[in-house]
């Protein structure tokens, strides 16, 4: 019960990982729960979905207006960041709102949090932001530096910030799941990137609840690095197919898949942690923990220094298309 009378602000509370932290922490039995996004249908979508459960209130806002962060910040003990621009074509194409939304309103986050005396943050980042080749990894790296240095810069303030970094979240929004199956179901081919492309994949579960251990366990600036399986997109394609076709009553012979190049900024691998990293990384059976740079040393229980070296889809062993089906059978993703 770690957030039990505990007040939470979670910003991008109406986006996939947000709802379910969201889930996640009534459980513990909170004094109150925040959510801070936007959109205001989606705020009505998720109040309607809890049956306008007691413990939550709705804020309407912009991570990149200091002032509604501010006070949406008033007297909460924990702070959850999971606010983004994160499509990859979009951010591309408008590289400065990114920079508004992913840079800027880190900034902000940071600098009320300092203001209101809030306990702990944690910021959700993504895999893209090793080595960017593209406008979104490079604001969310940006991000990730603006959270390491806060501990440094942090002044007499008390506020312990960290990053959690992991991949693709299976099902979420703007994954490729719902996008095949959405074009089986429309009777279209199903259009890889490349077919050679691999990814870290992991379940929304997964993900919800490796972000809230992030947050218990962190100390200050830390990069909590979450393990997850590499999924190969031809044989994820392939799975989608196959049980989109049962579902739909069509022969997996009559969906076509095909491959259409890499858009501007994508990549065919993915990493999660670079060498250096490594090299002063701590490991626990979930996870990877990188110290900020900026704080002092440390001592995590339980936790073993890794074998150095490069944390890229590549380099790891893919789950087979046996296992990938059974995923996403149990995820209930078709």
């Amino acid at each position: 019960m770690f957030f039990r009378n505990k007040r939470i602000l979670i910003i991008g509370g109406t986006g996939t990982i947000g709802k379910s932290i969201v889930r996640l922490i009534l459980q513990d039995e909170p004094k109150v729960i925040r959510v801070f996004s936007r959109d205001e249908y989606k705020q009505f979508e998720l109040q309607n979905e809890l049956g306008g459960h007691p413990k939550l209130s709705f804020l309407i806002g912009d991570i990149r207006d200091y002032d509604r962060v501010l006070y949406a910040m008033q007297d909460m003990d924990y702070v959850f960041h999971t606010a983004a621009m994160k499509h990859v074509s979009f951010c591309e194409n408008n590289p400065y709102e990114a920079v508004l939304t992913n840079i800027v309103g880190t900034y902000n986050v940071i600098k009320a949090a300092n203001q209101q005396n809030v306990q702990k943050v944690v910021f959700t980042s993504t895999d893209k932001a090793i080595a960017p080749t593209n406008n979104y990894g490079a604001t969310k790296l940006s991000a990730e530096k603006l959270i390491s240095s806060a501990e440094y810069s942090r002044g007499s303030g008390t506020t312990v910030f960290c990053t959690v970094r992991f991949g693709n979240v299976m099902g979420s929004r703007g994954s490729v799941i719902p996008l095949f199956d959405k074009q089986v179901r429309e009777g279209k081919a199903i259009t890889v990137t490349d077919l050679s492309m691999t990814r870290f994949m992991m379940t929304l579960e997964q993900a919800t609840r490796l972000t809230v251990q992030s947050l218990q366990l962190a100390k200050g600036g830390e990069t909590f690095i979450l393990k997850m399986p590499v999924i190969k997109l031809n044989d994820l394609a392939e799975i989608v197919a196959e049980l989109a076709s049962e579902k739909y009553g069509l022969h997996p012979s009559a969906v076509d898949i095909v491959e259409v190049g890499l858009k501007p900024g994508e990549k065919r691998y993915e990493e999660l942690m670079t060498y250096e990293e490594s090299l002063s990384a701590y490991e626990l059976p979930d996870l990877y923990i990188v110290p900020s740079p900026f704080a002092s040393p440390k001592a995590y229980r339980k936790a073993s220094r890794p074998k150095p070296g490069t944390y890229s889809s590549e380099g790891e062993i893919p789950l087979t298309k046996e296992q990938i089906r059974k995923l996403a059978i149990a995820q209930n993703l078709i």
